[in-house]
């Protein structure tokens, strides 16, 4: 067993020049001084903190507000969802801001995808107006539809008529041919051309909104000078001559009455969606996305679950946004496909293009194949971003 002598007892090891020297030792704290004091963990400071309530809500219980042992507000902790009887999936449970009755987003009809911001109400206490039938005379003024001064109605080419091109002597040289938009064909039974309209104007009254087949800008919104297809980060795909034609040719169809052959109904399960009245071809335009042109900006905290992109600009702060909550169209009712479902792009029949018009930026709805009668109509929110929640959409 080895044994060790202090420096004390071997004085030829203090001068040995291979000897290390130790290392003085801090001083001692005197024993009268406290220790550092240590922070507080979280369950400590937790256990002794009451929850924050803003001063609104505050007021909205009636002044003060008590909680029980686990932090929950008094008169809320057992309140369950008025559909399925259930009190779990509380993260998911909307209350009234009116009768503090709760709702499933899942339970509800139509389904809510994401919580909304700012107050909700409920089917009962809100004042959202009954779908209701108008009058012929009612939808005419509702639609701003141009009367014939001769009452007879101006024969309009059809659509195979339309599509006809002259025969030109081709070149040996082979070119990849570009798809022509096509027009709609309308219904020929005037009655039911009405009975669409008016399923579509019971829609927009129940929602409050006014009808509007244009882009409009609102004072404290966007300008029309802020939307200009060169500020597009990429650039966007001017639409061709031919495409205008057909475009401004739907537009005196819609000015006449005359609309693409499509209903609005409403599904318990999706809220409002759109079906087709009538055989809708492979590139038909549909409509244009309408309503109000907004900042981005403006609008990243808004829960309109119908916002369509219009400018994606290189400064975040000047892209544009389309808002149809208050001025729309048939538009506003195409439902969209499940992103998280393998299955949904099966379902898909329309898509959203945007186009360079007139030096402006202008979103076109267009068919992507042969649509049928019954059929309803579907196209994806996340065409170009994916940021809009699907998982919830059947």
């Amino acid at each position: 067993m080895a044994t060790f002598q202090t420096s004390s007892s071997s004085p030829s090891a203090a001068s040995s020049p291979s000897s290390r020297r130790r290392t003085k030792a801090p001083p001692r704290r005197p024993s009268s001084e406290s220790p550092p004091r240590k922070m507080r963990s979280i369950a400590e400071i937790m256990a002794v903190t009451a929850p924050a309530v803003d001063q609104e809500q505050d007021d909205s219980y009636g002044g003060d507000v008590t909680y029980d042992g686990d932090g929950h507000v008094d008169g809320y902790r057992d309140v369950a969802c008025e559909k399925c009887g259930s009190g779990e999936r509380g993260d998911e449970l909307l209350l009234c801001d009116i009768c503090d009755r709760g709702y499933h987003m899942r339970c509800l009809r139509p389904i809510v995808v994401r919580v909304p911001i700012g107050q909700w109400f409920c089917v009962d206490c809100s004042d959202q107006r009954p779908v209701r039938c108008l009058s012929q005379r009612k939808i005419m003024h509702f639609f701003r539809i141009e009367k014939t001064i001769d009452g007879t109605e101006k024969p309009e080419l059809g659509q195979e008529e339309t599509t006809k091109h002259k025969r030109r002597p081709r070149s040996l040289t082979m070119k990849k041919r570009s798809r022509r938009l096509v027009p709609f064909v309308p219904s020929k039974d005037p009655l039911q051309r009405d009975a669409q309209l008016r399923t579509l104007a019971s829609a927009l009254t129940s929602l409050n909104m006014k009808y509007s087949n244009d882009l409009t800008y609102v004072p404290g919104m966007a300008p029309r000078s802020a939307n200009r297809s060169m500020f597009e980060l990429g650039g966007v795909q001017v639409l061709s001559k031919d495409g205008f034609e057909t475009l401004e040719h739907c537009r005196a169809m819609n000015r006449r009455g005359e609309y693409p052959p499509l209903v609005v109904v409403e599904d318990q399960f999706q809220g409002f969606t759109v079906e087709a009245d009538g055989p809708i071809k492979d590139f038909t335009l549909i409509a244009e996305y309408a309503g109000d042109v907004d900042y981005l900006k403006n609008r990243e905290k808004d829960d309109c679950d119908s916002i369509m992109t219009l400018l994606l600009s290189e400064d975040p702060s000047k892209s544009l946004v389309i808002c149809p909550d208050k001025y729309g169209n048939i538009s506003r009712f195409i439902s969209g496909i499940n992103n998280h479902n393998r299955f949904a792009k099966k379902k898909q029949n329309c898509k959203c293009v945007r186009y360079s018009i007139n030096g402006e930026v202008r979103v076109l709805l267009v068919a992507t194949r042969d649509i049928s009668k019954g059929e309803r109509l579907y196209y994806d929110y996340n065409g170009y971003e994916h940021e809009y929640p699907t998982h919830h959409f059947l």
